[in-house]
């Protein structure tokens, strides 16, 4: 069956970085886009950045551009968010999403990330 499963999350101090990654096993997202969502505690699960089929297009929601950065390796069928100049407020689960046929998206399981001030 399809999985994404991501890794790299932690605890950092505010300013530090992470860079998430997520592995994609099943089926080939090379012709698809991905994408990370997060989900803060109390909160409704957001949109965090996007990629296209061949890493030409990026989207980034308001509150991460400049700082997060999405990039794909298509020969590995993973995605990747390198983050910097982490805030607290961007503590949350994050999510690696892959587009499927007909408008459908798989999920991933969700990795940590802690950001402490």
């Amino acid at each position: 069956q399809v999985q994404l499963v991501e890794s790299g999350g932690g605890s950092v101090q505010a300013g530090g970085s992470l860079r998430l990654s997520c592995a994609a096993s099943g089926r080939t997202f090379s012709g698809y886009a991905m994408g990370w969502f997060r989900q803060a505690p109390g909160k409704e699960r957001e949109f965090v950045a996007r990629v296209s089929w061949n890493g030409g297009s990026t989207y980034y929601a308001d509150s991460v551009k400049g700082r997060f950065t999405i990039s794909r390796d298509n020969a590995k069928n993973t995605v990747y968010l390198q983050m910097n100049s982490l805030k607290p407020e961007d503590t949350a689960v994050y999510y690696c999403t892959g587009d499927g046929d007909r408008g459908g998206r798989y999920w991933g399981q969700g990795t940590q990330v802690t950001v402490s001030s």
